[in-house]
């Protein structure tokens, strides 16, 4: 069985809020608040980035689907909105919802508020009752920031529900994104350059039924993010498996 690199140890959420938890209704004003995010992402990122986006052609029409992205940084989500041509669900760590004006702005928009470290098994739930709505729904395996701006060890959580629900993994690949990177050059009036690149979608076919084969599954799944990415982005998972170059 293949071994997993090891990390710094992920964060566990200090707060129990299951309450919060839920599946955002489509109504119609959150549609509404939805295209105006999308609309203003794209406007942000026209003008104070130079983005690149490839393999657009990769995405999937309609869901349901699972998404999968590296995680480096807060313009990852404005890059998301602006270069896909759907809204998509998400699931969020469950501290921003306290967030000022975040918190809010994110309701309106809609997120499955997870509970990160524990088994939350509500916020499992929502995601596949989403996925029976044919939903797109979003996920960084990381589980958080990268601390290192490689690649870190991805958590089960998403081949489980790949797994659980036999929907295909839409793999994106972001780079230059990073906070330090971005706000730097953002204050000296510059910039910065940023990619974003859509794989082939891909199955996994194994059921989610062992450990093992989750441990398989999530180790496919990052070694597919991996070689979307320059080596310098590959962090932990340096080496990519031949069936993935």
């Amino acid at each position: 069985m293949p071994t997993l690199p090891s990390n710094p140890p992920k964060p566990i959420t200090n707060i129990w809020r299951p309450d919060l938890t839920r599946l955002p209704r489509l109504h119609f004003a959150r549609r509404l608040f939805r295209g105006f995010a999308r609309l203003l992402a794209r406007t942000l990122i026209r003008l104070l980035t130079k983005a690149e986006m490839r393999g657009l052609e990769h995405f999937p029409r309609k869901g349901p689907a699972l998404i999968v992205i590296n995680h480096l940084g807060d313009t990852d989500i404005a890059l998301l909105l602006a270069a896909l041509p759907t809204a998509l669900d998400g699931l969020g760590k469950i501290e921003l919802h306290g967030f000022p004006i975040l918190g809010t702005l994110m309701d309106w928009y809609g997120v499955i508020w997870l509970h990160r470290g524990q088994p939350d098994r509500r916020a499992i739930r929502c995601a596949l009752d989403g996925f029976g709505e044919g939903r797109m729904i979003a996920i960084a395996p990381e589980g958080r920031y990268t601390l290192t701006r490689g690649l870190e060890e991805g958590g089960a959580g998403a081949a489980y529900l790949a797994m659980k629900a036999n929907v295909p993994i839409v793999p994106i690949a972001l780079t230059g994104t990073e906070n330090n990177r971005v706000y730097a050059s953002l204050r000296r009036l510059r910039r910065p350059r940023i990619t974003l690149t859509v794989g082939q979608p891909f199955h996994l076919t194994e059921a989610a039924d062992s450990l093992d084969k989750i441990r398989d599954g999530t180790l496919q799944i990052m070694q597919v993010l991996a070689s979307l990415l320059p080596p310098e982005y590959r962090g932990a998972y340096q080496v990519v498996s031949p069936l993935q170059r």
